[in-house]
Formats: structure tokens, C-alpha cells, sequence
């Protein structure tokens, strides 16, 4: 029972992955009608935001110790991060500390631009083109920007540890009133209250804001929105951008979980796009509880007394669940009447 509750719990960072990354690919195709393969892409390159970021806070300068010296008697060098210079030791450590939240205010600008770009400069391009067309044009995008990445920062993992703050588990043995411990990474507690407050802030951004409500009418039916004089392209570039950034953030609090390596996007967008269909392609809601279920039950097959009994169900048990699932009901969980559907 112990080992059960703790996959359950692994389940839910990996399950708010899938969700925040098919979150954006469900806000893309809802609106724009466009099959992004490289959305993928987007989730490393905000993971990549947090190792440069760290590495712009530790940029330092060298000099001369006048205490500390070698066996010779000479000064030792010492590298001093500039923000130890410019804010004092403990405030500048602090900062390099908590380079992975900060990430965040970095992130958002660099995705919501290379969001914009890639929508102007070759989305738009092929917005009534055949969705082979989009697929392979973005599936194209998404090699060269992983090779990009690859070439700047190398094709090994990068560690990027969270704050100390953050370091360690948390015991859910008491609270739940076991006899046993049952400890969880309090940085993963963190990655899926954060992907939760996202989720949340998307969703209501969409019901509550006027902007947000002409885009789901615009996603319901474009052409009487435009008739009514309203820029709705304008409007879905945005949403756009918000996909990209929503993707970003995802990688940027999970690279802590996951060191960032230039092929982490493809490992995600895959299973991604199985739960986009799973949930019901322009499905949100659908896209978000398909992420979770998931996850969770990755998560749980994954367990060695399942793989016992089944071995390799681990790898195949979200395939296997998507086949069953749009056999039975192919428009998805939530999906839309007509879509996907004969």
C-alpha cells in the first residue's frame, strides 16, 4: 500500500508535465488549427532558461587572495560570482540559490518572442495546409532547434539543483496515519503546485477575461468573430504565445527533476500528443485530466510487482490505454462531437 500511495505521488510531477505541455498543444490546435510538433521543443528550451540562467548568475571575476595562499606562498585565485560583488555575499549566494524560480521572469519574455516568431515567421504559413504538412514542417523545427541547443550547450545532462530551501522529503507517513515513512522530494511537491496554479491561471484567463472569451469564440466559430470586426488572428498569435510560454515554464521548474539535455522535448512531445488525444483534440479540461491519468498510471506500472507480472507494461501501459480508449470513444475523453469521428 505504502509503495502504491508513493507512485501515486511520482505519478502527479510527471502527470503535471504532460499536462502543462498538452495544455499548450490543445490551446494551439483549439485556435489556430495547427498540429505543432515542436511544441516539444518549446518545454527543453525553457528547461535550457534555467542553465542560463544559472550560468549568467555565476559569471565571476577572478583575483588575487590575500589569505588564502599555496604551498609556494603565493596568493590563490579566487572566483567571486559578480552578483557577490554587486549585492554582498550572502545576498548575491541567495540569488544563485534560487536561480530555477527566478528562471521563471526570465523565461516568460524569451518564450512569448520565440512563440511570436515561429507563429509570423512559419506557422502562419500553413494554417490551411494539410496537417501532414504542419506536422512535418514543425517535426523539422523541432530537430533544428534540438540541434541548436545541442551545439551551444553541449549532449550531455546539465544539473540544475533546486534551492536548498528545497532540498529533501517530505514525510506523508504521519499525515496519512501510517506506521511506515513515506517520504517525497519537496521539489516535486513544489513542480506540481506550480503546474496546477498555471493550469489554473490559463483556464481562468479564458473564462473571465474578455480577451480570453472571444478567443473560445473564436475557437467555436472563427468566421462569425471576424465578422463582427474583431483582429482574431491577431488574438490566436497571442494565444500562441501564451502556449509557448505556458510549455517553457513547464520545463524550466522541471529541470531540477530532470537534468536539461537537448532531446528531453522529443521524450515529452510524444506522449504528449497521446494524451491531447486521449483527452479530446481542443478538449482543455480533457487535456489537463488525460495529463494526470497518465502520469499516474505510468507512475504505477511502473512498480516491480506490475512488471513482474507483465513485463515492459511500463513502457506501453499509456499507448495501450489511448488504444482502448478511442476504440470505445474515439472523439478522446472530452473531445468535441465530430472530431475524430467519422
Amino acid at each position: 500500500m505504502d509503495a502504491l500511495l508513493l507512485q501515486f505521488l511520482n505519478g502527479l510531477d510527471k502527470g503535471s508535465a504532460y499536462a502543462l505541455i498538452a495544455l499548450g498543444l490543445t490551446l494551439i490546435f483549439g485556435t489556430l488549427g495547427v498540429v505543432n510538433f515542436a511544441h516539444g521543443a518549446l518545454f527543453m528550451i525553457g528547461a535550457f532558461c534555467s542553465v542560463t540562467l544559472q550560468r549568467i548568475l555565476t559569471l565571476s571575476t577572478v583575483s588575487l587572495s590575500e589569505t588564502q595562499k599555496d604551498f609556494l606562498g603565493n596568493p590563490l585565485k579566487v572566483e567571486t560570482p559578480y552578483v557577490e560583488s554587486w549585492f554582498g555575499p550572502e545576498v548575491g549566494a541567495a540569488i544563485i540559490d534560487w536561480s530555477v524560480p527566478l528562471a521563471i521572469l526570465f523565461a516568460i519574455p524569451v518564450m512569448l518572442v520565440i512563440g511570436f516568431v515561429m507563429e509570423r515567421g512559419l506557422i502562419k504559413h500553413f494554417y490551411k495546409r494539410p496537417h501532414a504538412d504542419q506536422i512535418l514542417v514543425t517535426f523539422g523545427l523541432a530537430i533544428v532547434l534540438q540541434e541548436v541547443v545541442k551545439y551551444f550547450y553541449g549532449a550531455n545532462p546539465i544539473p540544475t539543483p533546486a534551492p536548498a530551501a528545497f532540498k529533501g522529503s517530505f514525510d506523508f507517513g504521519p499525515l496519512l496515519g501510517l506506521d511506515t515513512s513515506l517520504a517525497y522530494p519537496y521539489w516535486r511537491l513544489v513542480y506540481f503546485g506550480f503546474s496546477t496554479l498555471i493550469i489554473g491561471a490559463v483556464f481562468a484567463f479564458l473564462q473571465f477575461t474578455t480577451f480570453g472569451m472571444v478567443v473560445r469564440a473564436g475557437m467555436a466559430d472563427r468566421e462569425t468573430v471576424g465578422l463582427l470586426g474583431i483582429d482574431i488572428d491577431r488574438r490566436f498569435t497571442v494565444m500562441f504565445g501564451i502556449a509557448a510560454a505556458v510549455a517553457g515554464l513547464a520545463g524550466v521548474m522541471y529541470a531540477p527533476i530532470n537534468s536539461p539535455n537537448y532531446h528531453m522535448g522529443m521524450d515529452f512531445l510524444v506522449l504528449s500528443f497521446v494524451v491531447v488525444v486521449v483527452g479530446g483534440m481542443g478538449s482543455l479540461p480533457g487535456a489537463v485530466l488525460a495529463g494526470f491519468l497518465l502520469g499516474i498510471l505510468e507512475s504505477i506500472a511502473s512498480m516491480n510487482e506490475i512488471k513482474d507480472v507483465i513485463y515492459g507494461i511500463d513502457q506501453i501501459i499509456i499507448y495501450v490505454v489511448a488504444i482502448v480508449i478511442l476504440l470505445t470513444r474515439p472523439r478522446g475523453l472530452m473531445g468535441r462531437k465530430g472530431v475524430m469521428e467519422e
